[in-house]
């Protein structure tokens, strides 16, 4: 959740036009105010967007080969872009046209030559619109305990990760599948208070390991917790794994009924090739791996590669 928070800094605006002398007056206006990302075709377009997802794009509808409609339809179509506000900048002016914007997709569009305050102003709103409405969604994807996406953020989010690694042509997804050890004998000796900030100071701890902008921290259900790796082979998931054990070991929360005294986690890591990935198949292997963790006396990390 923070770093959806965090995400609300200065916004990203991509700029779609086959002209560069365009692209430059458009960047003079907002590079003031606006990181600016350019593309001067469709399909770079769309290969930025999904890159780098801009929180806005303006697109010119006069371009060969791959036009303004047909782009602003193609990023309708990849449900991993198709949130992202359009407005078409165009020089055309006749009803039949501007209909063909909003049919594409578009949330408004703004005639050439474009004046400075009538775009500033229009990117504005949109933007405004865009980060009340991303919030409002976020918080059906967060955890009301501990802060961090829960399992529905988790579920939705995990299968967007697989298309969007098989469609970049990434190597191997993993994920770590965590469970505190023996928390029904903490919440019994302490109390459901002591567990709540327990949950809430693992939760924490997790984020702050797993720092990379791709990665996924969620609460899965009751002590268990995944994290997501996308682009991460079967080292990287042990060398994040080990990292999570010592971190949750060094927050020293007593636990005098387990043989560590303190609060520690067992982790079942999988990994994927992107061709092979699915959420189902990935969670199946991760939550066998983390019985085996339990299994191996728990405060450990075991992992399988899935065939």
């Amino acid at each position: 959740m923070d770093r959806f928070l965090a995400s609300l800094g200065k916004a990203t605006v991509l700029v779609v036009d086959d002209q560069p002398t365009n692209i430059q007056i458009i960047y003079h206006i907002l590079g003031d105010n606006y990181q600016v990302l350019m593309a001067t075709s469709g399909v770079q377009a769309l290969q930025v967007c999904r890159d780098s997802a801009p929180d806005l794009i303006l697109l010119d509808v006069m371009m060969p080969d791959m036009d303004g409609l047909q782009t602003c339809k193609a990023m309708k179509a990849d449900e991993t872009i198709a949130a992202i506000p359009v407005i078409f900048v165009t020089g055309l002016h006749e009803q039949e046209e501007e209909d063909a914007c909003w049919q594409a997709g578009a949330v408004d569009f703004i005639q050439k030559p474009v004046n400075a305050n009538t775009l500033l102003h229009r990117i504005k709103a949109h933007l405004t619109l865009k980060r009340q409405t991303d919030f409002l969604h976020s918080l059906a994807y967060v955890d009301g305990l501990t802060g961090i996406f829960n399992r529905r953020f988790l579920d939705s989010n995990l299968e967007k990760q697989i298309a969007i690694g098989k469609r970049q042509k990434q190597r191997e997804i993993s994920m770590l599948m965590i469970d505190i050890d023996h928390f029904k004998l903490f919440n019994d000796q302490f109390g459901h208070l002591a567990g709540d900030e327990a949950l809430r100071r693992v939760a924490e701890t997790l984020e702050d390991v797993c720092l990379r902008p791709n990665d996924i921290v969620a609460r899965y259900g009751g002590e268990e917790f995944v994290v997501i790796l996308p682009n991460t082979d079967r080292q990287g998931a042990d060398k994040v794994a080990g990292k999570l054990l010592t971190a949750i070991a060094e927050l020293a929360i007593p636990h005098p009924t387990t043989e560590h005294g303190i609060v520690t986690i067992s982790i079942g890591g999988a990994t994927s090739p992107y061709d092979e990935a699915s959420k189902e198949a990935i969670t199946a292997l991760a939550d066998k791996q983390l019985y085996a963790a339990k299994q191996s006396g728990r405060n450990c990390f075991r992992q399988a590669v899935l065939q």
